[in-house]
């Protein structure tokens, strides 16, 4: 199944405004936490090419799934009193059940940037160096094990002392 093609500012003005929303009752860490990660996606915005600024968004996205329930969780029976708290708390819950599907979306985007999740077994194992690098050196010998040569040349013509 194909996502559809949202754009990434879309996403931000929906979660600013469902944060802001929220914000009515769930005052300091809620809106810490949610205003925090959308200056990252704002930041994801104005650096288009950047891997690292979408993959922070991402990753914010996702703690703030779980940071929102336990916010939600602990608070909310002492601020739905009233029709303003109703409608806060309605629309930080709205916010909540809307970020798994922006997480996908922002995913997408950034496997469009050219990234990818770093939940692999070799994770913590060596690098995987993916550059354009090459070497000017013609011999593969040489690429392989750059101090071959000063091994040899120093077996070959052993130092008197």
């Amino acid at each position: 199944m194909e996502l559809p093609a949202v754009n990434l500012k879309v996403i931000l003005l929906v979660h600013w405004l469902l944060t802001t929303w929220g914000c009515l009752v769930f005052s300091s860490s809620y809106a810490w936490g949610n205003f925090t990660i959308l200056a990252l996606g704002v930041w994801a915005v104005a650096q288009r090419d950047s891997i690292d600024a979408i993959g922070m968004f991402l990753g914010g996205l996702v703690a703030t799934i779980f940071l929102d329930i336990i916010y939600i969780s602990i608070f909310y029976s002492s601020v739905a009193i009233g029709d303003t708290g109703r409608f806060g708390a309605g629309m930080a819950i709205l916010s909540l059940l809307l970020k798994p599907f922006s997480c996908c979306l922002v995913y997408h985007m950034h496997r469009e940037r050219g990234g990818e999740l770093p939940l692999r077994p070799d994770f913590f194992g060596p690098s995987q160096e993916h550059s354009a690098y090459q070497t000017i050196d013609s011999s593969s010998d040489a690429a392989a094990d750059p101090f071959a040569s000063l091994e040899n040349k120093s077996q070959a013509a052993p130092r008197g002392y």
